[in-house]
């Protein structure tokens, strides 16, 4: 169980549901999308909109993929089609609609875990103008890295954990690269082992 202030109240977490519930969100760094599925229907996936046909309920594809295409053009990521599969969209793509999707269903803290990682420059660039973006939405961002440059592209606050330890924290220009760098290496544990 973790208690905790989440907007000035006071909030108990004892489960993935109930953070959910009060709009704490992750994108995991394997993104936890199904590659040969429709980029609509993974981002509607277990909350799909449904309408009536006759005695059925269907998925209503053609409003799921219109508020998708919606939501990808404010991400600024421009969609051929909704139905193609995820698997054909770039590293950085997939990982704008974990966010997006993330972002539409409700997210106040959201929590990337690593989502720069084994991308190239370009789209490294488009997930951190993402990130800016939903920044400006009001979203708080936990922006997980071990990259100094992604970190400081993005970040305000930095705070450097080892083994379950806080190792430092600053705010964005009380700290340089260089230190943040060695707080990140582990120069202190590194410098023992020089004497």
């Amino acid at each position: 169980m973790a208690r905790s202030s989440i907007n000035g109240q006071e909030t108990e977490i004892n489960n993935p549901r109930d953070a959910i519930d009060v709009g704490i969100a992750t994108v995991y760094q394997d993104l936890a999308l199904i590659p040969l599925m429709s980029v609509s229907r993974n981002f509607w996936l277990g909350r799909e909109l449904t309408k009536k046909v006759g005695p059925i309920t269907v998925m209503d594809f053609e409003k799921c993929n219109s508020i998708l295409m919606t939501e990808m053009d404010k991400m600024g990521i421009q969609l051929r089609d909704p139905t193609q599969s995820i698997g054909t969209l770039s590293g950085g793509e997939r990982q704008t609609v974990a966010i997006a999707r993330a972002v539409f269903f409700g997210a106040k803290i959201l929590i990337l875990d690593e989502p720069t990682s084994a991308l190239g420059v370009y789209q490294t660039s488009n997930v951190l103008k993402t990130i800016e973006r939903v920044r400006e939405k009001g979203v708080a961002v936990i922006f997980i890295s071990h990259n100094v440059s992604h970190a400081l592209a993005v970040g305000d606050k930095f705070t450097v954990l080892s083994r379950g330890e806080t190792l430092g924290t600053a705010k964005a220009g009380e700290i340089d690269f260089q230190e943040l760098q060695a707080m990140m290496s582990g120069n202190k544990e590194l410098s023992v082992l020089k004497k």
